[in-house]
């Protein structure tokens, strides 16, 4: 099995490394934020063992990045931040299990060995031309880049993708996104408007929100890649 060891501190890098590999796994080290980025997308990882505190940024931004690939790669975070929000948050942003600094080699084994026997989920997910939605994690993606969009839009893309190349009424889109009355037809076009302006910012030319002239709209593939 292959593990993602990121942690700054060489001494206990090196110790964590022998250990792991006495038992059995193969060791990828990465002492930065920017050498684990590398490293997660040159290798099939079966387990990422994290450190907070890098030289050139959080674990924490690492655990979100990794978070919005469809399969989960279980998570342990190492940390020598004592109190209760760092914990909380990790466990927010999806690590699988925590351990505090100082600790022992016995105890961590024991966590790795837990951790590797939960099943891994794969995250819900709908594909349309080289878009990507991740439904569990409300993320977007077109191709291999993460896009920023707000809930709104999110909720739209979403319903208009799940019946992508149909006309979908005005009526039935702010029906089916309107879960706390806030959409109204008189903004369902500003959305709509924004959303288009968003993938336009992201050159994203192999969709397109068509308007259908007195109906509604249709998500539809282009010949543009």
């Amino acid at each position: 099995m292959n593990v993602l060891l990121v942690e700054d501190d060489p001494g206990l890098a090196r110790g964590l490394q022998v250990n792991l590999e006495l038992d059995g796994y193969k060791v990828f080290w990465a002492p930065t934020l920017a050498s684990a980025n590398k490293t997660q997308q040159e290798q099939s990882l079966d387990l990422v063992i994290l450190d907070l505190n890098l030289p050139d940024g959080s674990g924490f931004d690492f655990l979100t990045r990794i978070r919005s690939i469809p399969l989960k790669v279980p998570v342990i975070i190492l940390t020598a931040q004592t109190h209760e929000d760092s914990v909380v948050e990790g466990l927010q942003r999806g690590a699988n299990d925590y351990m505090r600094k100082p600790f022992g080699n016995k105890e961590l084994m024991a966590r790795i060995k837990a951790v590797l026997k939960q099943p891994l989920i794969k995250e819900e997910q709908i594909r349309f031309a080289d878009l990507t939605i991740l439904i569990d994690q409300r993320m977007l993606k077109y191709k291999e880049n993460l896009i920023e969009i707000n809930r709104r839009e999110f909720d739209i893309l979403l319903y208009l993708v799940q019946r992508a190349e149909k006309v979908v009424t005005r009526e039935a889109l702010i029906q089916g996104i309107n879960k706390d009355s806030e959409i109204f037809d008189r903004t369902i076009d500003s959305h709509i408007s924004h959303l288009r302006a968003k993938l336009k910012q992201n050159d994203i030319t192999a969709i397109k929100i068509s308007s259908v002239y007195g109906v509604g709209y249709r998500l539809e593939k282009t010949n543009e890649n």
